[in-house]
C-alpha cells in the first residue's frame, strides 16, 4: 500500500492533518504556536483519556459471545432470553475484586463474572463471581469490607492485618474465606472457572407462578487452578496472564464455553426452609435443589477496542427483564442502587448510550439532556401526555416479581432458622468437598497469608476463626504458623 492509498490522519472533527510528527513552530528552531489546534487536541485528549477506574473489580477484561437455550425452562420463567431455542448476543467481563487496574491477574482474590444479555426485551445483566457465596450479607458492611481489602491510608500498601481483622470480626465471612484460601482462590485462567449469580433471584412464568432461583455457569473446560507459588511467579512475569490467555484463545478459534444450570426453589418453600435461602453467605445443597440445565454460553469474539467495549461496559443487577426479579437478599437489594450510581459517576448519566451498553431493542424513555447525551429527544418529554408519547402498560408488563413482607423498622440480621450459623457450611466445604491434598494446600495458603504482617491480637482470633470452621484445620494452622 502506497502512502497515497493509506487513510489520512484527521482531527477528531475529521479534518486532515499535515503531520503526525511535527508541531507548528516559528521556524524549525522557534517556539510552538498556541494555534496548533491539532497539537492542543492531542495533548488535551491524552490528559483526559483515563476515566475513573471501578472501585472494586477495577482490573478485568472481557469478550463477546452468544447464549443458546438448549433445555425448556419455560415452566419457570417467561423471560424471552430463556425460552426454548432462543439465541442471545452476550458480553462478559472477568475481573479481580481488590486490585487496581494495573494489578496482577494472579493475586488470590475472588473473580468477577459479569454478564450482559442483549435480549429482545432489553438488557439483562447478571453480576456474579466465581464463587457461589460472598463475605458479607448486609450492604452496610460492603464499603468497609472493600476498604479492608485495598490499601492503608498511611502508607498506601495492602495489609493482611486489615483483611484478617475484618474477616475475624465478621464471622459470616467464613464460608467465602474458605473458598478464597482453597484451590479456587486462584483459578488457572478465566476459562477454567465457574461463574455464579451467588444471589437468589425470582423467576416468574407466563401464568404468574413464582420461583426462587440461583444461576450456575459450569465451565466446559473443567475447573483448574494455580498454586500460590505458580501465581506469585506469574505475577512477576506476566501480570496480564489471564487477559492474555482469554484473548489469544479466542483469537485462535478455540472458543471457551459454559453450561448454565439453575437451582429452582418453589416460592412457598423459602418461608420454612431450614436456613434463610436469601443469605448470600450460604449455598443451597444440591441434594435439596438439584441443577436444571438451561443452555450454553460461548465466547467467540474479542473486543477491538478495550476502552470502549470493556472498560466502559456497565453491568448492573437492576437491569431485569420481564419474568425475572429480585429476592429479599439484602446485598442484592443494596446493589440495585449502587451499581447504576457508580456508572453515573464514572461514565456520566447517559452511559447507556455508549454502544456497548446500548440495548439491541427499541428504547422509549423520558430521560433527556445531561452530559454526553447522543440520542435526540422530541416532545412530549413528560408523562402523562395527550400527544401519543410512550405509555406504561401494566397489563402487558405487570409488576409480578414481588413478595409480601411486614414488620417494624429495625436494624438487625436475618432471623435465625434451624440450621443458620456462620461456620457450618465452611466446615462442610473443608471436611466433605476437599480431599487431603486440598486441605494441605488450604492450611499452607492460610499460614503463608497470616505470616505477612498480621498482628498478634488478630492472629489469635484467626486461629479461633479456623477452629470454628474445622477444629483440626484450625489446630494445624496454629501449629504450622508457630513452626514456620
Amino acid at each position: 500500500m502506497t502512502d497515497h492509498e493509506r487513510k489520512p490522519t484527521t482531527t477528531d472533527a475529521g479534518i486532515p492533518v499535515p503531520s503526525d510528527e511535527h508541531s507548528l513552530t516559528v521556524g524549525p528552531d522557534g517556539p510552538i504556536l498556541l494555534h496548533d489546534h491539532y497539537l492542543i487536541e492531542q495533548m488535551a485528549n491524552f490528559n483526559r483519556e483515563r476515566i475513573a477506574e471501578r472501585q472494586p473489580h477495577a482490573k478485568g477484561f472481557g469478550a463477546f459471545g452468544q447464549f443458546e437455550v438448549t433445555h425448556d425452562v419455560s415452566p419457570y420463567t417467561k423471560a424471552a432470553v430463556f425460552q426454548p431455542g432462543t439465541t442471545t448476543e452476550t458480553l462478559i467481563r472477568f475481573s479481580t475484586v481488590a486490585g487496581e487496574r494495573g494489578s496482577p491477574d494472579t493475586w488470590r482474590d475472588p473473580r468477577g463474572f459479569a454478564l450482559k444479555f442483549y435480549t429482545s426485551e432489553g438488557n439483562y445483566d447478571m453480576v456474579g463471581n466465581n464463587t457461589p457465596v460472598f463475605f458479607i450479607r448486609d450492604p452496610l458492611k460492603f464499603q468497609h469490607f472493600i476498604r479492608s481489602q485495598k490499601r492503608r491510608a498511611d502508607n498506601g500498601l495492602r495489609d493482611h492485618d486489615m483483611q484478617w481483622d475484618f474477616w475475624t470480626l465478621s464471622p459470616e465471612s467464613a464460608h467465602q474465606v474458605t473458598w478464597l484460601m482453597g484451590d479456587r482462590g486462584i483459578p488457572k485462567n478465566w476459562r477454567h472457572m465457574n461463574g455464579y449469580s451467588s444471589h437468589t433471584y425470582m423467576w416468574v412464568n407466563k401464568d404468574g407462578e413464582r420461583f426462587w432461583v440461583k444461576y450456575h455457569f459450569k465451565t466446559d473446560q473443567g475447573n483448574d487452578y494455580l498454586t500460590q507459588d505458580e501465581a506469585d511467579q506469574l505475577a512477576g512475569q506476566d501480570a496480564d496472564y489471564h487477559r492474555r490467555d482469554l484473548f489469544e484463545t479466542i483469537k485462535s478459534g478455540d472458543f471457551p464455553s459454559w453450561t448454565l444450570k439453575m437451582q429452582v426453589m418453589p416460592f412457598e418453600e423459602a418461608k420454612t426452609y431450614r436456613f434463610n435461602p436469601f443469605d448470600l453467605t450460604k449455598v443451597w445443597p444440591h441434594s435439596d435443589y438439584p441443577l436444571h440445565e438451561v443452555g450454553k454460553l460461548t465466547l467467540n469474539r474479542n473486543p477491538t477496542d478495550h476502552h470502549t467495549e470493556i472498560e466502559q461496559a456497565a453491568f448492573e443487577p437492576n437491569n431485569l427483564v420481564p419474568g425475572i426479579g429480585v429476592s429479599p437478599d439484602k446485598m442484592l437489594l443494596g446493589r440495585m442502587f449502587a451499581y447504576a450510581d457508580a456508572h453515573r459517576h464514572r461514565l456520566g448519566v447517559n452511559y447507556k448510550q455508549i454502544p456497548v451498553n446500548r440495548p439491541q431493542c427499541p428504547v422509549h424513555s423520558y430521560s433527556k439532556d445531561g452530559a454526553m447525551r447522543i440520542d435526540s429527544v422530541c416532545d412530549p418529554v413528560y408523562a402523562p401526555n395527550s400527544y401519543s408519547g410512550p405509555s406504561a402498560d401494566g397489563q402487558r408488563f405487570p409488576e409480578d416479581a414481588t413478595w409480601a413482607t411486614d414488620g417494624e423498622f429495625v436494624r438487625a440480621a436475618y432471623t435465625l432458622r434451624e440450621d443458620d450459623d456462620d461456620f457450618g457450611q465452611a466446615g462442610t466445604l473443608v471436611r466433605q468437598v476437599m480431599d487431603d491434598a486440598a486441605r494441605d494446600r488450604l492450611v499452607s495458603n492460610v499460614v503463608e497469608h497470616l505470616k505477612q504482617g498480621v498482628s498478634d491480637k488478630v492472629l489469635q482470633r484467626a486461629f479461633e476463626y479456623w477452629r470454628n470452621i474445622d477444629q483440626e484445620t484450625g489446630d494445624r494452622i496454629a501449629a504450622q504458623f508457630q513452626t514456620a
